[in-house]
């Protein structure tokens, strides 16, 4: 821990902090930021060997002095900074007094798969909010990967690592170039590949036959335009969810919640 409060945000270390809200920047720098009280407890409680240095902000507040003491017992750097420099590294409008910079990580898919029961594949998906929901949503559900397919937005997009509330660092999150690869692999590892599409099959028809009680990938495609009938032809089987009321459709963090948790549901039943 630095003894002087880094108060300088034109320092060039505040600038190369800052910089990791570009995606160029995380690549070349192999790092990201993580903001937010409850994302950088859990980083410093499920990952700390990612943890490179936490800056925060002095006060008075009961998470100050718990992550104070998590990064201690990590031996992680803890600076404490202005608010001016916290706001210059921040990618928030209004930061919540904690920024944290971490590892990126490259990681083994066909180990990751090896056990693995319920994953969750993301194609194009664009929108941080929502990949950080469904992610969100696959960890609370108990999945045991989540996969950013194709041109999904990138999973350290600062704001993707915001929604995720920590969820990031409790499961594998593996990249792949397409979702033909990533489909691939899930089929090598033994799991049913599942499409969400408006135009499969109802889902309670797969609950039925007792698909959903296997191993099961689920797809979820562009939240815009879903996905193409090259990319459904490469899945087992498309399914939907059905709709009993008015509304068109579901948004995708919606619908994606709820069939993973209905494929969790069907597995420990």
């Amino acid at each position: 821990m630095y003894d002087e409060i880094l108060s300088n945000p034109k320092s060039t270390r505040v600038k190369r902090v800052a910089a990791l809200s570009r995606k160029k920047e995380r690549v070349e720098q192999g790092r990201f930021l993580v903001e937010g009280p409850q994302a950088v407890r859990e980083l410093l409680t499920h990952r700390a060997d990612l943890a490179e240095v936490v800056f925060a902000t002095q006060g008075d507040e009961p998470w100050q002095a718990e992550l104070k003491t998590l990064a201690e017992q990590a031996g992680v750097y803890l600076d404490y900074v202005s608010d001016s420099v916290l706001a210059a590294m921040s990618e928030t409008v209004n930061p919540q007094g904690i920024v944290a910079v971490a590892t990126t990580w490259e990681g083994n898919l066909t180990e990751a798969l090896k056990d693995a029961r319920l994953v969750v594949i993301m194609h194009e998906v664009r929108d941080p909010g929502n990949a950080g929901a469904v992610l969100r949503a696959a960890d609370a559900a108990g999945a045991d990967v989540v996969i950013f397919a194709g041109e999904s937005i990138d999973p350290f997009h600062p704001k993707v690592v915001r929604s995720t509330t920590g969820s990031m660092f409790h499961l594998p999150v593996e990249v792949t170039l397409s979702l033909e690869e990533a489909v691939t692999a899930v089929r090598e590892a033994g799991l049913t590949s599942l499409a969400a599409d408006v135009r499969g099959s109802d889902v309670l028809e797969a609950r039925a036959d007792g698909v959903l009680a296997g191993r099961v990938a689920w797809v979820f495609g562009n939240e815009a335009r879903g996905l193409s009938e090259a990319e459904r032809a490469l899945v087992d089987r498309s399914l939907k969810l059905p709709i009993y009321g008015a509304a068109e459709s579901l948004n995708l963090a919606t619908a994606a919640s709820v069939l993973i948790y209905e494929t969790a549901f069907a597995q420990r039943a």
